[in-house]
């Protein structure tokens, strides 16, 4: 019995040793676990560990996991020389899935799945060589029906793009050409659901001075859009990680210049909305009690 007890304690002691080593020149070698004692981040204890993996030459190779403070997976990447390359998943914190695909020269390549938090698949991609989208290419509402459909070449859209609301009716067939759309070839199409009716319009809201603020009055029917693919430009609405509209209006260039932004606490309720013309702020929206 002894002697196992002092076999057991070698075996260990010869494990943890085999760890977290340096050759002659200082450099990472081997198999290491970084806590958050040697790689100091938000949430992280000293203790917890942060991302485990083999180093050659101080330089990350093979697959690396990385972890949530919790301690439950966070990703699996795949390093090269120091940088990532190959497949990759990364994770919610619940454990599902939230990206799946390969990583070559800091660009994805081939197939890339991202799904929602409850597993539903969000967008379903391939990526050329490049790390320009080629092919058909598909987006998903959360509770699976198919959102956007189409086939894009060299990164832009080409020929026919199909949007559907989260029913499942057709919402638009929009025509490419080389990423430019076709208005006269394009189709939109209302929702089969109703539209939701316009409140009266709500007290005046006052500042903190007893002063009249500006506001418009905001619909519920807006605040729950269908979303587009994003290009900078013209028409479009932006989502939060939570789902929530966070942007909403025209844009140019990248920039909001008519339409809304969406402020939410830390606990996701909406708490401002801001209207804006111009690319200027304007006044703040009526939240109305179901928007909440």
């Amino acid at each position: 019995m002894r002697t196992f007890l002092i076999l057991a304690l070698i075996s260990i002691s010869c494990s943890l040793f085999a760890q977290n080593q340096t050759n002659d020149a200082g450099r990472k070698i081997g198999y290491w676990k970084l806590t958050g004692a040697d790689k100091p981040m938000p949430g992280y204890s000293e203790s917890a560990i942060v991302e485990e993996g083999e180093f050659s030459e101080g330089r990350k190779i093979g697959m690396w996991k990385a972890y949530f403070p919790s301690g439950k997976l966070k990703s699996e990447i795949t390093h090269d020389n120091g940088r990532p390359k190959g497949p990759y998943t990364t994770y919610y914190e619940n454990g599902q899935i939230e990206e799946r695909g390969n990583w070559g020269l800091n660009k994805n390549m081939g197939k890339f799945t991202r799904y929602y938090e409850n597993g539903q698949v969000q967008q379903d991609f391939t990526f050329d060589d490049t790390g320009k989208r080629n092919g058909a290419q598909k987006y998903y509402h959360d509770n699976g029906q198919l959102m956007i459909e189409g086939d894009w070449n060299g990164g832009k859209e080409d020929g026919a793009i199909k949007e559907y609301y989260s029913n499942g009716d057709i919402k638009s067939i929009r025509v490419f050409n080389g990423g430019k759309m076709d208005a006269a070839k394009s189709e939109f199409k209302k929702a089969s659901t109703p539209a939701v009716a316009m409140k009266a319009e709500p007290d005046p809201v006052k500042d903190a001075n007893n002063n009249v603020k500006k506001t418009y009055t905001v619909s519920k029917q807006e605040a729950a859009p269908n979303i587009g693919v994003f290009d900078g430009n013209g028409p479009h609405t932006l989502y939060n990680k939570n789902r929530q509209i966070q942007q909403k209006g025209i844009f140019k260039n990248g920039r909001l210049m008519d339409g809304k932004i969406y402020k939410y606490s830390k606990d996701g309720i909406l708490e401002v909305i801001e209207i804006y013309s111009g690319g200027q702020c304007v006044g703040d929206g009526v939240i109305t009690a179901d928007m909440k």
